[in-house]
């Protein structure tokens, strides 16, 4: 399971026709469509962590192309979201989201379909750039579809409804893996693509920012997404051999493109990324904060499914129940979290949470062979998600907060962006980080103690996102 924060909303847009209200039938209908899409991501990227082991014997996958199966997904997604929400802001949100949905059920299908390692990891990337596509549109067509006094319940209803899927997206994976195979995690996401296809042609109204002109930043994404498959090529092959050719040339490719991606969006008169909003301390800080929480998120998510699978030897379906208490906890206290927040100010919260999320996670180092779930896993767990809880709509208030308010957008899309990297990074990285590779992940002594020693480091990135929090958030950010 991989948390990102939501996208949330930036300064209403022009609409054609006129705004539905919430409660009628047109505002229920835009609600589903989009409800149902997100959805379908969230899902997919929650589940797939749980199939990676029945993956791994079906295809014969070593560490690195299972690594591969998840980064590839969120390298597509990561680089292009901020280029997804331009397209859709230009030719029409409803029609770039719905070419998001088609594209992403075919992608997946792809997926359910794959032979070998490397087409699935093919068909993930193509998944990828599906998401870009549909993820920044669902938010922006309740915010551009909406009467402005219905906008924030019809957001709430929005990220209360979708989060749901991450509720249910491990354990309705493991059930499939256990059932049917793990083919259909990915198949399932076509029956609801077809449902959110057809009930976008027939109610969603179009909508698009007519001050969008000029040119893209195809280039910018480009770099980007060269800087971040670079380093990511990387991190994943120096687990075979640290002084082999591919990983210096892979990093050398990253970091220049990189260096080339700052330079370009500096020069760009219409960047993809305005590099000015990071002149704000708070802003940038609420961001590397991000980037430390999520990172240590989408790491020890990823070991702990293997944990549970490889060395206690749960099943698909027990293993992805083990991860509901902690999206449980997320899901109903988060919004609680958000209106603390508002009232006493971020700072404590994202101080606390994170350093809350670490005594979890120093306990889930624990979970080895012979561990209790009772004693070993379930406190660990619930730590965890009321540590994340009490950071995740703070965190996103204080990005929204800190940019001016014709970059809300652009500071949305910046920082769903930074989660995805942190969680693309930290999977790449760790396991190489604890001397993992080949088929480690298959061997019980060997990835339980890779896998004590990640989740340690996890916990202290969680900390060091605590410190970050504390430097520079201050809590007058959220006053209005």
């Amino acid at each position: 399971m991989t948390t990102t924060p939501p996208a949330a909303a930036g300064a209403p847009r022009p609409i054609t026709g006129q705004p539905v209200a919430l409660g009628t039938a047109p505002g229920r209908w835009v609600l589903l469509a989009t409800v149902l899409a997100s959805a379908m991501a969230l899902l997919d990227a929650t589940a797939v962590n749980v199939a990676l082991p029945s993956i791994s014997r079906d295809l014969g996958s070593s560490l690195s192309g299972l690594q591969w199966t998840v980064t590839g997904y969120t390298l597509a997604l990561a680089s292009l979201v901020l280029l997804g929400g331009a397209l859709g802001d230009r030719y029409g949100r409803r029609r770039v989201f719905v070419l998001g949905v088609v594209w992403f059920a075919v992608a997946s299908l792809a997926c359910g379909l794959a032979q070998t390692t490397g087409q699935l990891v093919a068909a993930r990337v193509l998944q990828g750039i599906g998401g870009a596509l549909l993820t920044p549109g669902s938010l922006a067509i309740i915010q551009a579809s909406f009467r402005h006094q219905d906008r924030p319940r019809a957001i709430g209803l929005w990220s209360a409804l979708g989060g749901l899927a991450g509720l249910v997206g491990p354990f309705l994976a493991g059930f499939l893996v256990d059932t049917v195979g793990w083919r259909w995690v990915f198949g399932i996401n076509v029956p609801f693509a077809v449902v959110v296809v057809l009930v976008a042609a027939r109610h969603l109204p179009e909508s698009r920012d007519p001050e969008r002109t000029g040119r893209f930043d195809v280039l910018g994404a480009v770099l980007g997404a060269l800087a971040l498959a670079g380093v990511t090529d990387a991190l994943i092959t120096a687990g075979s051999d640290p002084g082999q050719p591919e990983v210096w040339v892979a990093a050398a490719v990253g970091v220049l493109a990189g260096a080339a991606f700052v330079v370009r969006e500096r020069r760009a008169a219409q960047p993809m990324l305005p590099l000015g909003v990071f002149a704000d301390r708070q802003f940038t800080g609420a961001n590397l904060s991000t980037l430390a929480v999520y990172g240590a998120l989408g790491g020890v998510m990823f070991f702990l499914v293997l944990q549970l699978q490889t060395v206690l030897g749960y099943g698909a379906t027990a293993a992805g129940a083990a991860l509901l208490p902690t999206i449980l906890v997320i899901t109903l206290l988060s919004a609680r979290a958000g209106a603390l927040a508002q009232r006493i100010g971020p700072r404590l919260p994202m101080t606390v949470g994170p350093l809350v999320a670490a005594g979890g996670l120093l306990w889930l180092t624990r979970v080895g062979p012979g561990s209790s779930w009772w004693v070993d896993v379930l406190p660990g767990s619930l730590g965890l998600g009321l540590g994340m809880s009490l950071v995740v709509a703070p965190l996103t208030a204080t990005v929204l907060g800190a940019a001016p308010d014709h970059l809300a957008g652009v500071a949305s899309g910046v920082n769903n962006a930074v989660a995805r990297a942190a969680n693309l990074l930290a999977v790449a990285a760790l396991p190489v980080a604890v001397g993992l590779s080949g088929d480690d992940h298959t061997d019980a002594a060997s990835f339980s103690d890779g896998y004590s020693l990640a989740v340690g480091v996890c916990a202290a990135v969680m900390v060091l996102g605590a410190a970050v929090s504390w430097a520079t958030v201050r809590n007058d950010v959220l006053r209005t």
